[in-house]
């Protein structure tokens, strides 16, 4: 199983490792392993994911000796091979005779499925909780439970939303085991286990808000903050299928609009099909492989994350549980059940997920541009090609020297500078105090150029000036509009009396 996880992986970073390039989502990720090289604390020093992500990245980066795309990449990949492993170990262990035809059709469809880049990590993480929890549901014994809770909370160092789903996961094992128990601790004892599991696991973060100056102050921020706008994505419409409207879009991706659409209603329908089924079974003492059990009491929480932002990337994201555990069904069905259903299931995921990934990208529109990137040749479209040597051109004439700038939080990465202000990447709206704290840091960095852009979705009032009012007045009075981009979506000033 780990040669053909690694060996997908590998296949797959072959074709397209240096293709593509966002200077938005990607260059987030890349930006906070290269600030982690050089001693920076996420979260407390720029705006970031959780810190494990980071140190994973940072750590293999500083192995290397380089802080690039590529090398970032690199470990990105690593961890989906990891992941890739876990599911398909899964998979494999719910049938006596092994099938590698099988375990490799099973491989595509989990690979298909592993996208954006840049959320690799946590793609892979809902692969690591399904794993832990069938751990657990196999042989629960006190050990177990430690453990379980132990790697639930080396998850939430990851991703804290993950920790939130295997914390809500482990409740829904830990209740099912006790159904008409027979061994294995009791309900409180096991809760209490995997409690303390959870907080060892989570230590590291208890340590940094102890002993890092400012780390517990600003971690405790980052979660108020979510409260106050009460939400962690900016949420879109759910693409049911019945809205695919055939008369105005080509046949192929009508179709895609509408699998697209039976995904999401699917995720949740697994969700509480399969808790009914696992809970009656349990009831009637009847065996449940370990896998469909954990897959079940994962699929809600992560049906969850899919449509907190309804697009096709976040459905990638929340659907592994009901990758998991259909291929796991699967793989115990007679070959003329297995077989067609299986490829149904591959073949699905290939017509949504195809285009999608940078490689297939590249090679149907042959538009993509080789650009050098951190001393790597890399292929992205033309937009992005663009983007590119704006950047280069205003820092060579704004910015020169190392100066900073405020721009987009890839266009630091790619031009290793530091950014001058914290809220690295804008989305939500922001309180006066916060929007006071960031212009001082700005006169303190003196920055040569400030470039802002529409906000996503198109949405007015998630517009700069409306978001932050007093950061965009300060730009106004101490910068001077540059008519230099081609893109009409770009405001760009200059810092007055400047170059």
């Amino acid at each position: 199983m780990l040669a053909l996880a690694t060996c997908v992986v590998f296949t797959s970073f072959m074709w397209q490792g240096n293709k593509g390039f966002s200077l938005w989502d990607e260059g987030f990720l890349w930006y906070g392993a290269q600030r982690v090289m050089l001693g920076e604390v996420p979260i407390r020093d720029f705006m970031a994911y959780d810190p494990g992500r980071y140190w994973w990245s940072a750590a293999f980066m500083s192995l290397c000796s380089n802080n690039g795309i590529m090398t970032l990449r690199g470990a990105v990949a690593i961890f989906q091979a990891a992941g890739l492993f876990v599911g398909l170990l899964l998979i494999a262990r719910s049938v006596k005779k092994q099938n590698f035809p099988y375990l490799l059709l099973s491989a595509i469809i989990l690979v298909v499925w592993m996208f954006p880049r840049h959320k690799l990590f946590d793609i892979s993480l809902s692969i690591f909780l399904i794993g832990l929890l069938a751990f657990l549901v196999q042989n629960p014994t006190r050990r177990r439970y430690f453990f379980a809770g132990l790697c639930v909370g080396l998850v939430a160092i990851f991703g804290r939303n993950h920790g939130m789903y295997g914390v809500a996961g482990s409740i829904g094992v830990m209740s099912w085991l006790n159904i008409k128990r027979v061994e294995g601790p009791g309900l409180i004892e096991g809760f209490s286990l995997w409690s303390a599991g959870v907080i060892a696991g989570f230590m590291p973060i208890f340590f940094m808000a102890l002993l890092v100056p400012g780390f517990a102050v600003a971690f405790w921020e980052s979660i108020r903050f979510l409260f106050e706008v009460k939400t962690t994505n900016l949420p879109l419409p759910i693409p049911w299928p019945w809205r695919v409207n055939f008369a105005s879009v080509p046949l192929d991706e009508a179709i895609r609009g509408v699998l697209v659409g039976l995904l999401f209603i699917d995720t949740v329908v697994f969700g509480v099909l399969t808790i009914l089924w696992v809970v009656w079974q349990k009831f009637q003492n009847k065996q449940v492989l370990p896998a469909l059990v954990a897959t079940s009491f994962l699929a809600l929480p992560y049906a969850h994350y899919a449509y907190s932002r309804a697009d096709i990337a976040h459905l990638a994201q929340g659907i592994f549980p009901l990758l998991v555990g259909c291929l796991v069904l699967l793989a115990m069905q007679p070959a003329k059940i297995k077989w067609p259903l299986a490829l149904m299931l591959c073949t699905a995921s290939l017509w949504v997920s195809h285009i999608f990934h940078p490689g297939w990208q590249c090679h149907i529109n042959k538009r993509c541009v080789n650009v050098e990137i951190s001393g790597s040749n890399l292929q992205v479209d033309p937009g992005t090609s663009r983007d590119i040597g704006l950047l280069r051109k205003l820092a060579e004439q704004y910015a020169p020297d190392g100066q900073s700038f405020v721009a987009w939080p890839g266009a630091y990465a790619l031009l290793e500078r530091k950014s001058p202000i914290w809220e690295i990447y804008v989305l939500f709206p922001r309180s006066q105090a916060f929007e006071k704290a960031e212009i001082e840091r700005i006169k303190t960095a003196r920055p040569g150029f400030v470039l802002v852009d529409l906000p996503l979705d198109g949405h007015d009032e998630l517009r700069f000036q409306n978001t932050h009012p007093l950061i965009h007045q300060y730009i106004l009075d101490n910068f001077e509009p540059l008519p230099i981009s081609s893109n009409p979506a770009y405001q760009i000033y200059k810092a007055k009396g400047g170059a």
